[in-house]
């Protein structure tokens, strides 16, 4: 227990500003913004208004961080015992559940003003549906009770695609929908490595993340799965005539590695390899680098055709 005089209020400035920072996950805000800008030249097909840019990354920080600000506040419980988020403001007392929640509430409807005043409404009403399904039915209803969480929880982080086009166009397109599901199909590949890494922390709180409720044999082949149908899914953009050679071939390139990592895990797995030798991990961070790659390229390619 926090004594009076080790209150919250009384931490050093500094140190309170900091852990208000890392209430809104900063790091993985930054992935949100990198699959939400490049769409925005897709959808101008060259550079677009700048100020709005900046405005559509500001409001969607804001959303994004008051979401996870109030996940934090709900996940507190289970946050304390796992050692991956035992650091977390929460945990450590550098801020109160009180203030989280406040600080949450105050972010949620400050960016939705924004995206409203200075966007557009159809932004800032999927900027708020993205906050609330992450909050309400990810965090609040399906993490703690199935298996299938990160799998249906993650259309909260698909939802930036969706903002970025409608911020330049207001209205909607098959391209944002395509790299939406590109989006949908990419999340669970993405987090059940980590999951696979960190599975006793969700053991050991109940969370019945999919590697902690299944072996790794079919883990890794749910993730070859997701995998090829993202892979798919991501070179429909060509077709449709959305993109052209460089993003085609960015596309082609990237996801040809990833599947090699997919089946590279699945393969150890299969010889039930664990420890640090079944390299989960290495899926995990090339999903990073993927994602990076195909958005950056979906920015080019309107310059090159």
């Amino acid at each position: 227990m926090i004594g009076t005089d080790q209150s919250p209020a009384h931490r050093p400035f500094g140190a309170r500003v900091k852990a208000f920072v890392a209430l809104t996950k900063p790091r993985i805000i930054e992935l949100l913004l990198i699959t939400t800008v490049p769409v925005m030249f897709l959808a101008q097909q060259g550079v677009p208004d700048l100020t709005l840019v900046l405005l559509t990354c500001v409001g969607g920080y804001m959303s994004a961080g008051g979401a996870n600000a109030l996940n934090m506040y709900i996940d507190r419980d289970i946050d304390a015992l796992m050692d991956r988020t035992s650091q977390r403001p929460l945990v450590t007392g550098m801020v109160s559940p009180r203030e989280c929640l406040a600080f949450g509430i105050t972010l949620a409807i400050a960016s939705t003003l924004l995206f409203g005043l200075t966007v557009n409404w159809l932004s800032a009403w999927l900027a708020l549906g993205a906050l609330l399904f992450y909050v309400v039915v990810y965090t609040m209803i399906l993490k703690r009770r199935t298996s299938q969480n990160i799998v249906w929880g993650g259309i909260a982080g698909c939802l930036p695609v969706l903002i970025g086009w409608s911020s330049v166009t207001n209205s909607m397109s098959w391209a944002p929908i395509i790299l939406f599901l590109v989006m949908f199909f990419w999340t669970p590949p993405h987090y059940w490595p980590l999951s696979m890494k960190v599975k006793e922390d969700y053991a050991r709180v109940g969370v019945p993340m999919l590697p902690v409720v299944a072996s790794n044999k079919v883990v890794a082949k749910q993730i070859v799965i997701y995998s090829w149908v993202m892979v798919a899914v991501s070179l429909l953009l060509t077709p449709l005539g959305y993109t052209g050679w460089f993003y085609t071939s960015v596309a082609l390139l990237a996801g040809g590695f990833w599947l090699w990592e997919a089946h590279g895990l699945q393969n150890r797995a299969k010889a039930e390899v664990t420890g640090a030798k079944l390299k989960e991990m290495r899926l995990f961070h090339w999903s990073i680098t993927y994602v990076s790659l195909l958005f950056v390229a979906v920015a080019v390619d309107p310059f090159l055709r």
